[in-house]
């Protein structure tokens, strides 16, 4: 099979590379991470007049990707410079939702979205629901307007800089069950909705969001009711390449800082890098970093399949990615010794991050898990 990039995909790739490189340095992201939104507004800007957030869409609303292999690209490079922009909760998450299941209205959003000028995230995760995608409690009664939303999402990833969200609610089934579950377009000034702000390890800020007596309108309903789980369960098969295909940036990153790392640091006279132990241990994170490129490719080339070969890529390729990442994190601060663990050297940033991407969507043992039951039905 030919893996080549497509010259489109090549050109994007160069420039998107080019420009985090030029642009992205460790005073921006400790700003970034210091300031109320989580991200740069800067970078936020300059991504979309490159046409990044473009790509994440397909030409049907607007945007010319969308793809599998447009999401790997996008999310490779951010992962490499160590970015953390709200690509994947306004362009994958939120904004995939919409571009599925809203109407034309509703769609009109995701023009603003990839201009640049409109943030939005996926308010689903609920305490105690770990990364069961159908435990949803937050309820979505009916009322004098339309619905009214009463309870408690957990992690809302991008939360403080959205302007609108795609909250999940029970509209009828039990609390575990797929059935019943619709999605709501909820405004961020929304009386009755509150969020507790904080600091995500890794970089970017999240929320705890409470809804209390929320009242929405009937067209804030996103496709059918009752009916949202498959789209839920696309997203996240959707977002779990992403989030792959980021950690997989984030090992290259690292790889390159530890073999610059090994060819320069001296001991007794010679490269550390000439230690026959250390390159050894070198060629492992290799093989293993390789092995997670392939899975990448594999997952982005299988998101279109039909649902339970997806779900069995994405548990298969999550659970090695999680696997390779401890291992690169592991072993590069092993190699690097005590600078490695030091908040002013790069090192320290990537490999907080690439040991949060396990966290993300289901970790090694969950997805492990989740292979056998699938690969068993």
């Amino acid at each position: 099979m030919n893996f080549d990039l497509t010259e489109e995909r090549q050109m994007l790739q160069d420039g998107l590379r080019r420009y985090l490189r030029d642009t992205v340095s460790p005073e921006l992201l400790a700003r970034a991470t210091e300031s109320e939104a989580g991200h740069s507004g800067a970078l936020w800007a300059g991504l979309a007049e490159m046409g990044v957030i473009g790509a994440l869409f397909p030409e049907e609303v607007g945007g010319f990707g969308g793809a599998g292999f447009d999401l790997a690209l996008v999310f490779e490079e951010m992962g490499r410079a160590g970015a953390f922009e709200p690509l994947l909760e306004t362009g994958v998450l939120a904004g995939g939702l919409i571009a599925e299941m809203g109407d034309d209205a509703q769609k009109a959003l995701i023009e603003e979205i990839i201009a640049g000028a409109v943030q939005i995230a996926f308010a689903h995760a609920e305490p105690g629901s770990r990364y069961d995608l159908e435990r949803v409690a937050t309820s979505a009664e009916p009322g004098p307007e339309g619905y009214v939303l009463n309870g408690r999402k957990a992690v809302v990833a991008a939360a403080p800089s959205a302007q609108h969200f795609v909250v999940s609610a029970r509209t009828g089934g039990a609390m575990a069950d797929e059935d019943g579950i619709s999605l709501f377009l909820v405004s961020a000034g929304v009386a009755g909705l509150s969020l507790r702000a904080y600091p995500v390890n890794g970089g970017g800020r999240a929320a705890e969001m409470t809804l209390e007596n929320v009242a929405l309108p009937r067209d804030a309903l996103l496709g059918a009711r009752g009916a949202a789980f498959p789209a839920i369960e696309r997203a996240a098969a959707r977002a779990t390449a992403a989030v792959s295909a980021e950690a997989l940036g984030l090992m290259e990153a690292i790889r390159a800082l530890t073999t610059s790392y090994l060819r320069t640091r001296q001991q007794f006279g010679r490269p550390i890098g000439k230690f026959q132990a250390l390159q050894h241990r070198m060629a492992d994170m290799l093989i293993e970093i390789e092995q997670a490129r392939s899975a990448v490719i594999n997952l982005a080339g299988h998101l279109d399949a039909e649902r339970t070969e997806r779900e069995r890529h994405v548990s298969a390729t999550k659970n090695l990615i999680g696997r390779v990442a401890r291992l690169v994190v592991e072993e590069s601060i092993q190699m690097h010794g005590g600078i490695g663990m030091t908040q002013e050297y790069a090192l320290a940033h990537l490999a907080k991050r690439l040991t949060m991407v396990d966290h993300r969507f289901g970790d090694a043992d969950y997805h492990l898990e989740r292979f056998i039951r699938l690969s068993a039905a």
